[in-house]
């Protein structure tokens, strides 16, 4: 049986790729990303016009946000905290009207 074959075919904890994927993104994915780049680019006039034919706000707002995922990276989402991983603002006190109070004369 071919599937009995391919999960022979290596040791086990042994890689039929010892080297690794290659660092850097896939040739193919990055060409793709550019020639899309490029298409949207050489439109941008069209696009415009197409975007106004979406008459719901939000739903031409997702539709940029969609678009544009391929050119801008995401950010990475990033978690600060205190010592021992307690809350870093467990302290902070804020105190809204700290002019002294003036005293009332009879």
């Amino acid at each position: 049986m071919i599937t009995n074959h391919i999960k022979n075919m290596f040791e086990k904890g042994k890689s039929g790729n010892p080297k690794g994927r290659p660092p850097g993104p896939n040739k193919t994915t990055k060409e793709i990303r550019e020639a899309y780049q490029k298409f949207v680019e050489d439109n941008i006039p069209e696009f415009t016009k197409w975007l106004n034919k979406i008459e719901d706000p939000a739903k031409r707002f997702d539709t940029i946000i969609k678009l544009s995922e391929y050119f801008i990276p995401k950010l990475a989402r990033q978690e600060i905290t205190g010592s021992e991983g307690r809350d870093l603002f467990e302290n902070i006190v804020v105190k809204f009207n700290t002019a002294p109070e003036k005293k009332k004369e009879d």
